[in-house]
């Protein structure tokens, strides 16, 4: 069988190597442009999006006023890439560690008590970071008070999953997160989207 599509890049190495504080090409772009309430990153699968992500939630965490990040994939296996990351070894201000309880991905609960925890996250006062399933947040945050969702991080993880279509859930979301709310949102893609605006 012969294939039918071949893509080769060039491929100097200089994408995979990293500055003096750790970051990939990639990562270093997207973290140059980390002061941006909003930011979209296009890349290619296993580019370091996650990584990049991180180290701009971290930021905002710590320098920006943001009070909380939450991460949203569209599986639980994927949450794995948000897993505990040792960041300072390679020269990052900080380290990027989420709390078991607050990893839902990990947590075998029900949707309901997954719902009630992420709920308990946006009133907690101390907890900074909660990673979940799209699913987990469009169902949590359904008719909550968007002044909730002002100075939140949210990290949309295959944001292809959302369109402009109405019935678009994922995308109803994140009109209300731009039109309703001070949130800031970082959203990540390494597919071309469905065609829509």
């Amino acid at each position: 069988m012969h294939n039918l599509v071949e893509v080769q890049y060039a491929q100097t190495g200089k994408s995979s190597n990293t500055d003096e504080l750790g970051m990939r090409e990639m990562q270093a772009m997207v973290y140059a442009q980390r002061h941006r309430q909003h930011l979209l990153v296009k890349a290619p699968p296993a580019s370091g999006k996650s990584r990049a992500m991180m180290f701009v939630a971290l930021d905002k965490l710590a320098n920006q006023g943001v009070k909380k990040v939450i991460v949203a994939v569209p599986q639980q296996n994927i949450g794995r890439s948000f897993k505990d990351t040792p960041l300072k070894k390679f020269g990052f201000f900080a380290d990027w560690n989420v709390a078991p309880y607050w990893n839902l991905c990990l947590n075998v609960g029900s949707e309901n008590s997954k719902k009630s925890i992420v709920r308990e996250f946006l009133d907690h006062p101390t907890a900074t970071k909660l990673v979940c399933t799209h699913a987990t947040l469009l169902n949590s945050l359904n008719g909550i008070d968007a002044r909730k969702l002002d100075n939140v991080f949210f990290g949309i993880d295959e944001f292809h999953h959302g369109s402009a279509d109405e019935d678009n859930r994922l995308g109803t979301l994140i009109r209300r997160l731009l039109n309703e709310t001070s949130a800031h949102i970082l959203a990540m893609t390494g597919s071309y989207f469905r065609g829509d605006a």
